[in-house]
């Protein structure tokens, strides 16, 4: 992409100078990225190379080491910006790995926490919003039951219904199809492409499925642990048929990796 079509366009979210980790064990360090408004970009590499830390940091969970995150033009990290995050946490909806439903409660009453913890819509109003949520992914008519009574794929959509609660601005996943057969992932792809075609928003996704990587990424970022930064970035094509990087061409091709 030239450099002016770059500057045209608008960020959703701006990654600065970012070192994350725990303690004194640094994960990923001096990372620069930018995810542009309306597109889906994936986080790749292997186990331990820190995708859901640097998810996490996204979103608000863990602070940085050092360096900076923007969402929406508001940058959430360091101190003095605790309202801009709560703001941020408004215009984004979050997919976990497991789901992380509740277990007690109906499906409807899982996709009206976020309405009910962050707007004061009528209970009436509310409900609306629910049953057109779950209509939207394909489950209406379940608003009744238990997230126990569904299968893995009614979850992950069930879970992702609630992300979406608020309308947001930016959907962050982490491993989507994870723990899912390859009919139901490929389900899922196509939903989420729907959902950004129907509502715009951006998305960010640590994923290492190939399947999925290829059918609904813009843009691929790959990160490495040793490295503990980006080696990588383009459109899944490119990477796999371009890059001359043996750590990017052993993920691609689903070899083992050469030691170094």
């Amino acid at each position: 992409m030239a450099l002016v079509e770059e500057q045209s366009r608008s960020a959703a979210v701006r990654v600065e100078n970012l070192t994350i980790g725990y303690g004194e064990r640094v994960v990923l360090e001096a990372v620069d990225l930018t995810v542009w408004r309306g597109e889906i970009v994936t986080i790749l590499g292997r186990s331990g190379c820190g995708k859901s830390t640097l998810l996490k940091v996204m979103i608000g969970l863990l602070p940085p080491l050092k360096g900076s995150i923007a969402l929406g033009g508001r940058v959430i990290t360091g101190s003095g910006n605790e309202d801009s995050l709560a703001l941020a946490r408004k215009k984004i909806g979050v997919l976990f790995q497991s789901g992380a439903l509740m277990g007690s409660l109906t499906l409807a009453e899982n996709v009206a926490l976020p309405i009910q913890e962050l707007t004061t819509l009528s209970a009436e109003l509310v409900d609306d919003i629910v049953r057109l949520k779950l209509e939207m992914v394909g489950l209406a008519g379940f608003d009744g039951l238990l997230p126990a009574e569904l299968s893995g794929g009614m979850r992950k959509r069930a879970a992702l219904a609630r992300a979406i609660a608020l309308d947001p601005e930016i959907l962050f996943c982490d491993e989507p199809s994870a723990g899912l057969d390859p009919v139901t992932s490929a389900e899922l792809d196509h939903l989420l492409l729907e959902l950004k075609r129907a509502l715009g928003i951006t998305m960010v996704l640590v994923t290492h499925e190939l399947p999925s990587i290829e059918a609904i990424s813009d843009r691929c970022v790959m990160l490495d642990g040793k490295a503990r930064g980006i080696i990588a970035m383009g459109a899944p094509a490119e990477l796999r048929e371009s890059s001359t990087d043996p750590r990017v061409q052993a993920f691609f091709h689903r070899r083992a990796r050469p030691r170094t």
